[in-house]
This record gives C-alpha cells, sequence and structure tokens, in this order.
C-alpha cells in the first residue's frame, strides 16, 4: 500500500491541539533526503475519531519503535517519506499490534518506549533499520542527532512537509541519570510533533527515544528529554522475538 493524498491534506490541516508533550525541530536544516533510512512516520487512530501523528525509527521488517505516549486506538506506519507531498514508494502499513512499556507513568513520561509490530513486513528499498544502542554502550554519548517531520517555529501549529534534523549535545545531569534519561538542554532540539523518533550519537546507532520537556523549577533553559534505549534492550528483543 502506498502513501495517498488523503494524509498531505490531513497535515496539511493538522494543529497540535490539546496537550502536546513533544516534537517540533527548532533551530534545525532540511535532512538529505532518505539520508534517514530508518524513519517513520507514525499516524495515530485517537478515540475521538481524530489523527494525530508522531515520529518512529525501523527496527526490523517486522518493527517499529515509537514512544510510549504515542499511542492511540490503531496505527498507520508511513515509511520512505520525505516531502510529504511526494507519495513515491512510499509504505503505508498498518499495525497489528502494539507494545507499549508496562511501567511507562504518563506522568513523569518515565519508560517511554513503545514497539509497533506491522502487519506486512517493510521493504527495505529506500528504507532501512537502525542499529540500536545495548548496555555496552551505556557511557554517555556526546554528539547526537534528532529528526521528524515537527513543526520548525514555536510560533506556528502547523507540522513539517519535509524531514528536518538538528543537532544536540547529551548533558550529565544528576536528575536526568536517576530517571533513567538521555537529556539535552536549551531551544535548540525536538518539541511538539516529533516525539517517537531516535536520538542518533556518533557512532549510527539509535540511543534514545524522543520523549519529552520540561522547565527545571530552579529556571534556567528547558531541557529535553529521550528514553534511553539501552537500559531496556533485553525488553526490546525478548518483545520481538515473542511476538
Amino acid at each position: 500500500m502506498f502513501f495517498h493524498c488523503e494524509l498531505v491534506i490531513l497535515i496539511l490541516a493538522l494543529t497540535l491541539g490539546g496537550q502536546v508533550h513533544t516534537g517540533k525541530i527548532i533551530g534545525g536544516h532540511e535532512a538529505v533526503p532518505h539520508s534517514r533510512p530508518y524513519m517513520a512516520l507514525v499516524e495515530r487512530h485517537m478515540q475521538d475519531g481524530t489523527k494525530k501523528l508522531c515520529g518512529g525509527f525501523i527496527l526490523n521488517e517486522d518493527f517499529v519503535m515509537t514512544a510510549a505516549h504515542c499511542q492511540g486506538l490503531s496505527y498507520n506506519v508511513l515509511l520512505g517519506v520525505h516531502n510529504m507531498r511526494n507519495s513515491d514508494e512510499v509504505q503505508n502499513i498498518s499495525v497489528a499490534q502494539s507494545f507499549p512499556r508496562k511501567d511507562f507513568n504518563a506522568t513523569n513520561f518515565k519508560n517511554d518506549i513503545m514497539l509497533l509490530k506491522l502487519t506486512s513486513k517493510a521493504k527495505f528499498n529506500n528504507v532501512a533499520p537502525i542499529a540500536l544502542a545495548g548496555q555496552g554502550d551505556g557511557s554517555l554519548p556526546k554528539s547526537c542527532m534528532v529528526s521528524g517531520w515537527g513543526v520548525t517555529d514555536e510560533k506556528e501549529t502547523y507540522m513539517s512537509l519535509k524531514l528536518m534534523e538538528v543537532d544536540v549535545t547529551l548533558i550529565d545531569k544528576k536528575e536526568c541519570a536517576e530517571d533513567n534519561l538521555y537529556c539535552s538542554e536549551g531551544r535548540i532540539g525536538p518539541n511538539s510533533g516529533d516525539s517517537g523518533g531516535p536520538l542518533v550519537c556518533e557512532d549510527g546507532k539509535a540511543y534514545g527515544v524522543v520523549s519529552n520537556i520540561f522547565k527545571p523549577k530552579s529556571g534556567g533553559p528547558q531541557i529535553h528529554c529521550y528514553a534511553k534505549i539501552p537500559d531496556k534492550k533485553s525488553w526490546i528483543d525478548l518483545t520481538m522475538t515473542n511476538a
């Protein structure tokens, strides 16, 4: 199945109403087309009949990873998207089953990871999986990158038609380590609309999942949080094997 014009209309009309926790690429630039072949666009069908979007990324031909707070009644996953106005070679695959972390906390966003099992296998033509960081990659990487189709300006509410990306530098912050998160800080980075996208670091592996942002009570710059993948690697492997 392929990407149809209805989704373009949906995205052009989509506003980020309600409570949105993560996702727009702020201060970034357009990615080179198909240079991030692991990227997925997750269309969520909500209980009130609306459709909302999250990012995601391909683990293998059967599974896509996203954030647990991107849950919906059902899902479609779009692979091979760069410019949403171009439907060439885009795969539109429905989701057979979702596996959010059972210990996901919707209040503080701990363990904000979810696996989506596809109803049919992804075809690796212009798309490809990304390797995940394992427990042996537990040291704090510094230079990383996030990408997504979220809003690109705080004053706007429309999704970007093209895949955007931005470099972020992870910080060694006590609160983040205690909550098992990677963090970056400042205005530049993901925000409302890129939830579920990957945090990709120097070795090309996905280390985290775009989760949420908060402003410290003590003041200072806002903190971007990413659910930590290395500590969840065993659960990820076991879930995919059992599914």
